[in-house]
């Protein structure tokens, strides 16, 4: 069967994060969502997403396919039932579409569908703060699928472990003179992963691979580094993407950081109002600060964006694609994609400055900035100019 993950109606409510990247390629727990469907389905998926993202994201579409909505988490009682779907059947949770069997394309009429209900529990995201707030229970169903009939590689004697039996390492990571206390959580420390001396781990955690926790981080749970990021002084609930660094001391909160980003040593993040009200945070798809109903909620950071030393960031703070936020005080708590400045105002970080960053920075780990970033980030560009409202 040919499986195609598509974006659904939340796409929208999931920027900044999905400006660079279809729904399925978000990051939560331990793998995205779209490593979990095909770990589940034991197959490759591909994707309908927005036009400008589809040359790295290409759609494969043959006469009959299975199209599954990305904003939803599979689980073995999901997949059970999208495997069995039969054509022009389509699986519901409440009014949403998990996913439909078509011969007839992406354009359907569901009211012609067979709708099977599906009333069990299920994961789904419908905001960016769900990114970190259901993190946990997306870790744990990632570390139970990965971890399953295998054997972690030991552990070294010179850490301190608490429930041993809730921590997995894969080949090749390093573990030395820290603490780990998987009792709340487990703890995934992925190939290649470095955890540095005197680190405190408490979970749940993953370290994906060839990450690293430098000397002496606290994090604590439930909390995800990706791929060669780099993190370091306190981070709590937070989902950090892949090549992403937060390599020195400051805290990050109730948060979720996009690929490619870097905050300076000592940049802190408020999660939580002075007068403890519910969080409002800024919303791409309502063009206005709307009620998340959370009391801890932090930074949401788009691809690319850069803060320099000592910046503070107030609670429910959202960053777009590509901004550079460098000065002392206070930005706003809405800050646009390609942004140059800080509390003291902004102007607009051209394309061209931003790519010249974008190539040096991943060259560092031995990634190309190539056309294919590039026209994704002149989309977004164009695309972001209605909420910079200063010069260039």
């Amino acid at each position: 069967m040919n499986y195609i993950l598509f974006d659904g109606p939340v796409r929208d409510s999931l920027l900044p994060f999905t400006f660079t990247r279809p729904v399925a390629d978000i990051r939560m727990g331990i793998l995205t969502i779209r490593e979990k469907w095909e770990k589940y389905l034991n197959t490759t998926t591909t994707t309908v997403t927005e036009d400008y993202l589809s040359e790295r994201y290409p759609m494969v579409e043959m006469e009959e396919n299975v199209l599954i909505n990305a904003s939803f988490l599979p689980n073995k009682n999901l997949v059970e039932k999208v495997r069995s779907l039969k054509p022009n059947q389509a699986i519901l949770y409440g009014e949403d579409v998990i996913a439909f069997y078509s011969r007839e394309g992406q354009e359907v009429d569901f009211s012609t569908f067979e709708q099977i209900v599906f009333e069990e529990n299920v994961l789904h995201i419908e905001h960016t703060w769900d990114i970190f707030s259901k993190n946990g229970e997306a870790l744990q169903a990632d570390f139970d699928l990965i971890t399953e009939g295998r054997t972690s590689e030991p552990l070294s004697n010179t850490n301190s472990v608490i429930h041993p039996e809730n921590i997995f390492i894969e080949e090749g990571a390093s573990v030395e003179f820290s603490i780990l206390n998987a009792t709340e959580g487990p703890i995934y420390i992925g190939k290649d992963a470095e955890v540095w001396e005197g680190s405190l781990i408490r979970g749940g955690f993953a370290l994906c691979h060839n990450a690293v926790v430098k000397m002496g981080g606290r994090m604590y749970g439930p909390t995800t580094v990706g791929p060669h990021g780099k993190v370091c002084g306190e981070i709590s609930n937070s989902v950090i993407f892949g090549y992403s660094s937060k390599g020195h001391e400051g805290y990050l909160g109730n948060s979720v950081l996009g690929e490619w980003c870097n905050i300076g040593a000592d940049s802190n993040n408020s999660n939580l109002k002075n007068n403890y009200a519910k969080v409002r945070l800024w919303n791409y798809a309502t063009e206005k600060f709307e009620q998340t109903g959370l009391q801890f909620c932090g930074l949401m950071m788009g691809d690319h964006s850069k803060t320099a030393i000592n910046t503070m960031l107030n609670t429910g703070t959202v960053i777009g694609v590509n901004a550079n936020i460098y000065v002392p005080g206070f930005p706003r708590n809405f800050v646009p994609s390609f942004s140059w400045g800080g509390a003291s105002g902004f102007t607009t970080y051209l394309p061209q400055k931003a790519f010249e960053a974008a190539k040096v920075m991943m060259a560092r780990r031995g990634v190309e900035f190539n056309q294919q970033d590039a026209d994704i980030l002149n989309h977004v560009f164009e695309q972001t100019k209605k909420w910079r409202n200063y010069k260039s």
